[in-house]
């Protein structure tokens, strides 16, 4: 979102600089600007330690198919899983595999049903002590 605004500030320096009439530099501003609007119905949430420290950001596209853990980072740790879970408990949730790394940026694939107002916490779980190393909330921004 942060690259967009700034794209909209040098696009609309451009236009300020520039001398003629281009019609195709409106197109643009316009074009970013939706994308911005549409931007707003993202799920995003920070990931909160739970035993390992656990940072970085969760985030769902706009179509609800794609997970994505941006500058992520936790703890090695055995058999580590990425659920979608109701609530802490984490009895109610979908699994979306293994963890593919400890340290980057990773994306998973949402199964068509399931439902991310429900399913709206990100879990990375340990399965062989049965913890949370670390979560993050979904929330529509």
């Amino acid at each position: 979102m942060k690259k967009i605004v700034l794209m909209l500030f040098v696009v609309g320096g451009v236009i300020a600089c520039s001398n003629g009439n281009d019609d195709s530099m409106d197109v643009i501003v316009d074009e970013m600007g939706e994308e911005m609007m549409s931007n707003s119905n993202f799920s995003m949430g920070d990931f909160v330690s739970g035993a390992h420290l656990t940072t970085g950001k969760a985030s769902v596209n706009l179509e609800k198919t794609i997970l994505s853990l941006n500058n992520f980072k936790t703890d090695n740790g055995p058999r580590l899983l990425v659920y979608l879970a109701t609530d802490a408990s984490v009895n109610d949730f979908i699994s979306l595999g293994d963890l593919k790394g400890v340290d980057g940026n990773y994306s998973y694939t949402i199964p068509d049903n399931a439902d991310l107002e429900k399913y709206n916490r990100v879990d990375i779980w340990c399965v062989d002590f049965s913890v949370s190393f670390g979560h993050a909330l979904l929330k529509i921004n």
